[in-house]
């Protein structure tokens, strides 16, 4: 009789698991339908053919030259991901990524206009992290001296952060053999990020992998990640557990802005070779999305950059062929954002 009874219980144990991923396979596919369905329906109040929209989309994303641009894409999205799920573990909400994603670069350039020659690039990712870290930090010691949230003030430097670069290419740094554009001179040949053999793709993506897995171990397997959550969980209960919650908050904060200027480095190394207006194009606050649609974990947030990096690839269609404005594929990523966050919140629930 109890052989009879532990079979079966046994049996269930094994298939829950089972069911749990079909049933969740099922929610997020319905989720992201959802969004493509509403998506739809404003293509149509549009006067756009939906389907012929989304096939033209799905066409654009799958091309090989498609595919490098979405790598490319992904790339900086990654490492802006990372500034944003760090911090998020021990409860800090860093809206700060485009900031810091611009100090970055404007530090890498600091280098790459001084340094001449191959050995500037190790360098400028150094200086990348350095800068994203201490515009980071200026956040984290508002938070822990004066009580600041850490959201606003980092929402509010983005801003600083652009003024900074906007006044440097407009007066000192400005190339002056230039087309008289707001700019600096072009990075050397040999100060830019190498390319993958055979493709358009630059290795700043390895760096953006080798990050995304560095804080997966960290967060899941070290005492340090293990302290973070205890932070982000319950501050006061880590306190009176001993813990250095100031030191734990303000690492926390260091490390995410040292990961979005990093992406600020690389961008400018792999993509932009010189600092101009326009020089991040969102990749902040898009990140920022790819960490949410994650929740907050890495390994997923490197899928979620993927994800948003082929949205961005796939919206050019929209504008050429079906003559939308270029903010309609933000309005497309934002409603896979709602309806994922929403299915999650139904989840828990």
């Amino acid at each position: 009789m109890t052989a009879t009874l532990t079979r079966p219980a046994v049996a269930d144990r094994t298939a829950s698991p089972v069911r749990t991923a079909l049933r969740t396979a099922a929610r997020w596919i319905g989720a992201l339908a959802g969004a493509v369905a509403l998506f739809a329906v404003l293509l149509l109040a549009k006067g756009v053919d939906p389907v012929a929209a989304l096939t033209g989309m799905v066409a654009q994303a799958f091309t090989g030259p498609s595919l490098e641009q979405i790598v490319i894409k992904a790339t900086p999205l990654v490492l802006g991901a990372m500034a944003v799920v760090l911090p998020a573990r021990a409860g800090l909400t860093n809206v700060g990524g485009e900031g810091q994603i611009l100090i970055g670069a404007v530090a890498g350039a600091g280098v790459g206009l001084s340094v001449p020659g191959p050995a500037a690039l190790p360098l400028m990712l150094l200086a990348g992290a350095a800068g994203g870290a201490l515009w980071a930090g200026v956040a984290a010691a508002m938070r822990l001296v004066v009580g600041v949230n850490e959201a606003v003030t980092t929402l509010l430097l983005n801003y600083v952060a652009l003024d900074v670069m906007l006044y440097l290419i407009y007066e000192p740094w400005k190339d002056p053999h230039g087309s008289g554009q707001p700019a600096t001179r072009p990075l050397e040949i040999v100060q830019r990020m190498p390319l993958v053999s055979g493709t358009a793709v630059h290795m700043g993506i390895v760096v953006a992998l080798l990050v995304a897995v560095a804080v997966w171990l960290v967060l899941r397997g070290t005492s340090f990640g293990f302290h973070l959550s205890v932070v982000g969980g319950n501050p006061e209960a880590a306190r009176r557990a001993g813990l250095p919650v100031a030191r734990l908050i303000l690492a926390a904060m260091l490390l995410g802005g040292a990961f979005a200027g990093l992406a600020g480095a690389v961008h400018l190394a792999g993509v932009e070779f010189k600092l101009r207006p326009g020089l991040t194009t969102n990749i902040g606050y898009i990140a920022f999305l790819a960490a949410w649609l994650a929740r907050h974990r890495p390994l997923p947030a490197v899928g979620a950059a993927l994800l948003l990096a082929a949205v961005t690839v796939a919206g050019d269609s929209l504008q050429l062929d079906s003559g939308l404005p270029a903010a309609t594929v933000n309005v497309l990523m934002g409603l896979v954002l709602l309806a994922v966050l929403g299915w999650s919140r139904h989840a828990r629930r």
